[in-house]
């Protein structure tokens, strides 16, 4: 490492770099920060990691993905479409007040509001407080993911986002991409609270004293998050010990890390799939079935895998990982060049055409780099894409405004089921529902929703998977998206930073149980 690199990385995070009097500080470096301080405002995972700290959920998953009590002390299936929840007493916001059913009420039909979120909640009925400390959920017909979702229901302060801000706005609207009173205000039940916050630069929490979880093994007082977009820069800055746990590491620099007696690297598959949307509304081609499926034969998924991704990564012919229940081992990664040719051919199009593709660069790992070999291989069928690639947070703008003929998107799926894919990526988009609420290439085929409207209601899980595993089959033959891979994870820590026991599978590292030696 250069001598300047390592003085601008001393001066950065040097102020940060003891712990305090009453505990350990961690500084992390991350590729970028959360868009906004509201739990419901972007599904994706840089808010339900922050959703972690600030706040709780009803109930989270553990490394095997079993499901643990949070708020949650306890439930138990009333009658076929009735869960009942019993909170913990005595637990406080951080505002002061004690959390109760009504919060949970509020906080439920507020997910049923956020555009991005609502689909989700789509299958429920309601939420109703029995008492101070039970509540309800009830789903419109017997739904087999009550549980599942009950680990995205993280209850707010609902007196504290109650009535209006100084500009006489509500406090609890949701705002995409905009100023609101939640964006940059936030009161939760979790270890942390937000002490100072430079959006882009620098994100401070400190622990709250009377946190309710005496359990915990954590002893992490003060955590700083730093935003770091070049791999190399994080990883130089744990090396040099200015920063204690960076995520995500490319795999690039694994062999580096795995030499370094100062670091530990943990690395585990993820089912996150990484893929492109084509969108039908801007692009007549996009609207043949045979121009999608040229170019998903001309997409060399094992390529990418092994030069791109170095190997920390499992190419995808579908949107379902292995172990899920929708996933079907005949749907292997498609490649062949001659036939993509052909059916450019067979559809009018043997000459091309030009189109754009966004993409961000510091969302996923070798997200530009995978765009760019994307966009070299379709230009072997003579598809000329003008590649603009960019930060997320001004991606998910442009994403949301479907501003891009081509568009990366990875999706993990919120139950940990192969429903949720489609529910978000491939049924026609409904503004009133949420449902295709990310599918940005407005593909709609009528069997493919009402198939995934069918396995809401499914209780037997072989019958159900088979209606899934079907789905996915019409979605590969129709060619409906391009899935490139399922990303693996990687984090790295210095060796006193105990790392393993708080990552997991699903990309939320739960920072209060984390031990600094």
């Amino acid at each position: 490492m250069s001598r300047f690199l390592t003085i601008f990385l001393v001066a950065f995070f040097g102020c940060a770099s003891i712990a305090t009097a009453d505990g350990k500080t961690l500084r992390m470096a991350y590729d970028a920060d959360p868009t906004s301080l509201d739990p419901h405002e972007q599904l994706a995972s840089a808010t339900l990691q922050l959703s972690h700290l600030v706040f709780d959920p009803l109930v989270r998953r553990r490394q095997d993905n079993s499901f643990e009590p949070r708020l949650a002390e306890s439930w138990e299936q009333v009658d076929d479409v009735t869960l009942r929840f019993h909170l913990r007493e005595g637990v406080t916001f951080h505002s002061g007040r004690e959390l109760t059913a009504d919060d949970v009420v509020w906080t439920f039909e507020r997910l049923k509001k956020s555009p991005d979120f609502k689909a989700l909640y789509e299958p429920f009925e309601s939420a109703k407080a029995v008492d101070a400390h039970t509540v309800d959920i009830v789903t419109k017909a017997p739904y087999p993911l009550t549980l599942n979702l009950a680990t995205y229901i993280f209850p707010m302060d609902r007196e504290f986002y109650s009535g209006m801000d100084e500009n006489g706005r509500p406090k609890d609207a949701v705002v995409k991409h905009g100023s609101s009173f939640a964006s940059s205000h936030i009161s939760g039940t979790g270890p942390f609270r937000v002490s100072k916050r430079e959006q882009g630069i620098r994100l401070e929490l400190e622990r709250v004293d009377d946190y309710w979880d005496k359990d915990s093994p954590g002893n992490v007082e003060k955590i700083i998050l730093t935003p770091i977009k070049e791999p190399a820069t994080r990883v130089a800055a744990l090396l040099a010990g200015d920063v204690d746990f960076i995520a995500p590491v490319p795999p690039t620099d694994f062999k580096r890390l795995e030499a370094a007696s100062c670091c530990t690297l943990v690395t585990m598959p993820s089912t996150r799939i990484l893929t492109f949307e084509l969108n039908q509304d801007r692009v007549e081609a996009f609207q043949d079935p045979r121009v999608r499926k040229a170019m998903s034969y001309a997409i060399n998924r094992e390529g990418i895998a092994k030069k791109i991704m170095r190997g920390f990564a499992t190419p995808a012919g579908q949107l379902s990982p292995e172990g899920y229940a929708g996933h079907d081992p005949d749907l292997t990664p498609p490649y062949d060049i001659e036939k993509a040719k052909a059916l450019m051919k067979e559809a009018g199009y043997e000459d091309g055409f030009s189109v754009t593709m966004i993409a961000p660069n510091n969302r996923y790992v070798g997200d530009a780099r995978i765009a760019e070999a994307v966009a070299a291989m379709l230009a072997k069928i003579n598809i000329k894409v003008d590649l603009q690639t960019m930060p997320k947070a001004q991606y998910w703008q442009r994403f949301d405004q479907r501003d891009g003929d081509i568009l990366m998107i990875g999706w993990q799926s919120d139950t940990q089921d192969s429903a949720n894919f489609y529910e978000f990526l491939a049924m026609t988009p409904d503004a009133k529902t949420g449902y295709g609420q990310y599918n940005a290439g407005d593909y709609s085929n009528p069997e493919v929703d009402r198939l995934t409207m069918q396995t809401q209601t499914m209780m037997d899980p072989e019958a159900r998977a088979e209606v899934l595993r079907q789905i996915e089959r019409i979605l590969a033959d129709d060619a409906a998206l391009l899935p490139i891979q399922w990303q693996h994870l990687a984090w790295a820590a210095r060796k006193n930073v105990n790392i393993e026991p708080i990552v997991n599978a699903i990309d939320m590292p739960y920072l209060a149980d984390l031990v600094i030696d």
